[in-house]
């Protein structure tokens, strides 16, 4: 099979090796570069990556990455879309040759850890899809851009992990511009409305993030149960900073019934009653939050559903109903998973007097 690699760059001189280090089993690696001003061109040269510079304008992703793709060969058998912040861990071309030959898919899902600690473990972990055959495919959207694909799909799911190791440097001030022009040109696109009202939110536009929020719900094609869950926690969220708390409260708990196996609805609405001292409420919904156990694969998983500000919250809401040894368990876990913050380390202090056994 011909195995060919493809991404879009600009001014990211110092990923490309261990880039390129981690494809060395791709039949060719081809990158477009849309106008760097660093040394990434002279690099991917250097390591032998076939690189095309072209500028897009106005600049879309998905024009970049349709015009990286359309120098992919077209006898390649498999395309693999990747970022030069990203890693394809070890032993993934046998292992795509091998899910390719049996099941002779149009497209591969695999592991996708978006982001990981110091350690390399990973903390936000979804299923991706950016493995697909040559011939049938396309890019679309401004940002947030998805392959699409007129012809039915054929999907299978590869033991394969890509890392990704984001440059916290680089603005994503075109996100919210380009979302916009993606909402225009699909007004009921339910994705790209989900998006936009997320994207409000980061800029606290709060009545546009509800405006856009409400769209998204009232789309037809909204049926994806922990998408709309989010939309619902976000709703929450707007509607918090806006100190309309009643609404807030509302949409928490339509978020839990939306989806009921997702964390991140009870300890949102969990959030909102500690800080109104209502401490019973807040220990019942994280009691029903624990008992959920795995994440979900889609990108939708939040991290402090399951990293040290779960079990922070967790070690308040036990301790102001009276539950000090469990408190001080919780408490000790958030420690176990962030020592650098130092609340929980006084929280500690405060609550070992308390200790019954």
């Amino acid at each position: 099979m011909k195995i060919v690699v493809y991404a879009i760059a600009k001014n990211e001189e110092k990923f490309v090796d261990r880039f390129v280090d981690s494809l060395q089993d791709a039949d060719e690696i081809i990158v477009l570069d849309t106008g760097s001003t660093d040394h990434t061109v002279e690099k991917l040269k250097n390591r032998n990556v076939t690189v095309y510079e072209q500028k897009i304008y106005p600049w879309r992703f998905d024009t970049a990455r349709n015009e990286a793709l359309a120098h992919v060969p077209k006898d390649t058998d498999i395309c693999i879309s990747m970022d030069l912040d990203e890693v394809i861990l070890p032993g993934w071309r046998e292992a795509l040759e091998s899910v390719w030959e049996k099941e002779k898919p149009t497209r591969v899902k695999y592991t996708y850890n978006w982001k990981l600690d110091e350690k390399d473990h990973p903390r936000v972990t979804f299923l991706s899809d950016k493995i697909h055959n040559r011939t049938d495919y396309h890019w679309k959207n401004a940002v947030h851009e998805i392959l699409w694909t007129n012809k039915e799909e054929k999907y299978a799911e590869a033991p394969i992990t890509i890392n990704h190791y984001p440059d916290a440097t680089k603005s994503r001030s075109s996100y919210l511009p380009l979302l916009e022009i993606s909402v225009e040109e699909e007004p009921e696109n339910d994705r790209n409305l989900h998006y936009l009202g997320r994207e409000y939110m980061y800029y606290q536009k709060w009545d546009d993030c509800i405006k856009t929020l409400h769209r998204h719900l009232s789309c037809k094609n909204a049926t994806w149960k922990d998408e709309r869950c989010a939309s619902m926690r976000f709703l929450g969220r707007a509607y918090q900073a806006k100190g309309y708390l009643e609404e807030a409260e509302d949409w928490f708990k339509r978020a839990i019934t939306e989806a009921p196996y997702l964390r991140e609805g009870y300890i949102e609405l969990a959030s909102l009653y500690v800080s109104l001292d209502r401490f019973n409420e807040a220990y019942e919904l994280l009691n029903q939050a624990s008992m959920i156990k795995e994440k979900s694969k889609s990108y939708i998983n939040e991290e402090f559903a399951w990293n040290d500000a779960f079990y922070d919250i967790y070690s308040l809401a036990a301790f102001y109903t009276g539950h000090y040894d469990e408190a001080i368990n919780y408490v000790k876990q958030a420690i176990a998973l962030n020592d650098k913050e130092e609340r929980y380390q006084k929280n500690l202090e405060l609550m070992l007097p308390y200790q019954t056994n």
